[in-house]
């Protein structure tokens, strides 16, 4: 006889999902949804706002598929300090709390072009090199905290020290845009 779990396992296709696919779905819908108001409201704040809505959707879908790691990170690093520090800048430059009417150029349509365009490119390109990739299941478990540690620290250290450089240099650049000059000051 063969084990449930095997005949599970076997019965399981495309049209009868799991749980964590379903959810996986519905988050995925959310943080789109999310994503979407983010660069179509017309109020920072409320942009801000959503933009944590996205990210942490981004930090579900992670811990879904079991990437407990990469989750931890997107959390503590975009939710958490990007998402942070485009709150301080929006306060120290006094941004419009608001509807921002001078937010929105009128290049719309410009900037729904480039963004097909790019994301065209971007599905292109990672169809493209992930075609012929297998992933190794006798191996270390992928997405684990030892295996995207050691790729992390080993090929992009460089990238995520220039990302700290210039998170640092907006921060700074925020506080000099808001100090006010007095008189007889340049």
């Amino acid at each position: 006889m063969i084990p449930a779990a095997q005949a599970a396992a076997e019965a399981h296709g495309f049209l009868s999902p799991t749980g964590v696919e379903i959810a996986f779905l519905l988050v995925g819908l959310v943080t789109l949804g999310a994503a979407l108001v983010t660069v179509t409201t017309r109020q920072l704040v409320h942009a801000a706002l959503w933009l944590v809505v996205a990210l942490g959707g981004l930090a579900v879908e992670y811990l879904l598929l079991t990437a407990e790691f990469i989750a931890w990170v997107q959390v503590l690093i975009y939710v958490g300090s990007v998402v942070v520090l485009l709150l301080f800048g929006l306060m120290l430059t006094k941004a419009p709390i608001g509807r921002s009417p001078d937010a929105d150029s009128g290049n719309r349509p410009a900037a729904v072009a480039v963004a097909v365009a790019a994301a065209a490119a971007l599905v292109w390109v990672v169809v493209d090199a992930f075609r012929t990739t297998w992933i190794d299941l006798d191996g270390a478990v992928q997405g684990s905290t030892k295996v995207s540690g050691e790729f992390l620290f080993r090929h992009w250290v460089l990238p995520f020290e220039a990302l700290s450089v210039l998170l640092l240099a907006a921060l700074v650049g925020a506080i000099v845009l808001s100090r006010k000059k007095k008189e007889g000051e340049r």
